[in-house]
Order: C-alpha cells, then sequence, then structure tokens
C-alpha cells in the first residue's frame, strides 16, 4: 500500500500526478482557489467591507496559478518588476496591480 493510495484533489488522484511528474512535486487545485477566493469576498462583503482582493505574487509566481486569479477578478500585489510583468503575462490588467515595497528605482 502506497500513502497516496485514494489521496485525491478535485477528483485527480495524487498518485498518477507523482508517477507523471515525479517527486517532490507541489498540486494546487484551481476549483480550490476559487472557491477559497470567493470565501473571501463573501466575508469581507458580509463584514460590510468594500474590498478587492489582491493576490501576493511573491507567495507563488506561477503563471498558471496567477492566471486562475486573473480570471476571477483579482488583483494582484507586487513588488518588483519582475512579479509586475508575471501579473500582466497571467493575465491581470495593469489597472488592478498594486506595485509596493521599498527600495525602488526611478524606472520601476
Amino acid at each position: 500500500m502506497d500513502a497516496m493510495d485514494g489521496l485525491l484533489l478535485e477528483g485527480v488522484p495524487l498518485n498518477a500526478i507523482a508517477d507523471a511528474l515525479g517527486t517532490p512535486t507541489w498540486v494546487y487545485g484551481a476549483g480550490t482557489i476559487r472557491t477559497r477566493l470567493q470565501r473571501l469576498r463573501a466575508a469581507l462583503a458580509g463584514a460590510g467591507l468594500d474590498a478587492e482582493v489582491h493576490y501576493a505574487v511573491k507567495a507563488n509566481d506561477h503563471l498558471a496559478v496567477l492566471a486562475v486569479f486573473a480570471a476571477a477578478g483579482a488583483g494582484a500585489d507586487v513588488v518588483s518588476e519582475g512579479e509586475f510583468r508575471r501579473a500582466r503575462m497571467a493575465g491581470i490588467a495593469a489597472a488592478r496591480i498594486v506595485y509596493s515595497g521599498v527600495g525602488k528605482s526611478a524606472r520601476e
């Protein structure tokens, strides 16, 4: 018996992913991300807050992850030109990106 037998993420057997990609590997569920984002938005609205969600690109800058946030209408929080470019490549509009942090050059 393998420790991963029967483990699923959004209906996909994790052992099949491990067999195909090897281990260790990181697996994210787009549906799970969307559900958590919806719950966060509902909680903010339920608290009477008119807030927008901006994903911190530094947490994970994988284009597929960022594209899920982009498709769901989330913005991005970036601290570098590289993070800004990744957010834009994933489809997040420049107007929905918060560029913050210290030590910026004049060009940034």
